[in-house]
């Protein structure tokens, strides 16, 4: 690569990342050309459209990010304390970084190093899932997809919180995480858990509408 288009590629990754975490990885591609100061022909040229540039600039935080709340969620010998502390941080990053929040909630499907972050992340939370059930601190009908759901009930509330109750979510949230522990289920749940294609599908819904 020539040293000037160097330069702008470094200059666009720079506007991506900020522009991602300020606003989520929506924001327009002429916006991120705009702050860079190219074209937003150049941008094309360079990365060839908006998956590619979000592979390239925000797969790497995304995993740090996710990574590191399993981690410490596993470090907790307690394992009730582990899967709550591991609900909580990923509640917290949809509140506060829009960019992982939309990894989070499985936006841009086209990604394909994002893809592979959110298959990770996934298996770590079933992991975490499982370790607080063996403890019976969990209750056994919650499941990776019921977590997922939670997830998308949250970034929506987050969203429509930040500016009047930006804490609102930790509410909610705490309300949750007391009715998900073994004592104080109630008898069966009226339905069954969602299949991975319904995950899927509404998830794709969700995306449509943030």
């Amino acid at each position: 690569m020539r040293a000037d288009a160097q330069r702008n590629a470094e200059k666009l990754r720079a506007a991506a990342a900020e522009l991602f975490r300020e606003r989520g990885l929506q924001v327009p591609l002429k916006e991120i050309a705009r702050r860079a100061g190219v074209s937003h022909g150049t941008l094309y040229n360079l990365f060839g459209g908006r998956e590619a540039l979000i592979d390239e600039v925000v797969a790497d935080l995304a995993s740090d990010r996710l990574d590191e709340a399993a981690r410490r969620a596993l470090a907790f010998e307690d394992a009730w304390e582990g899967f709550a502390h591991y609900v909580e941080g990923l509640c917290e990053l949809q509140a506060t970084d829009p960019a992982v929040a939309d990894v989070v909630g499985g936006r841009h499907p086209g990604s394909e190093r994002l893809m592979a972050v959110c298959g990770r992340a996934m298996e770590a939370a079933e992991r975490i899932i499982a370790r607080a059930h063996e403890a019976g601190a969990l209750r056994p009908d919650f499941t990776g997809a019921d977590l997922v759901f939670t997830l998308g009930a949250n970034a929506a509330l987050a969203r429509a919180t930040a500016g009047a109750a930006p804490d609102a979510w930790r509410r909610g949230i705490a309300f949750l995480l007391d009715g998900l522990r073994t004592e104080a289920a109630r008898g069966p749940l009226p339905s069954a858990p969602p299949t991975p294609q319904q995950v899927h599908d509404a998830l794709a819904g969700l995306t449509d509408e943030a």
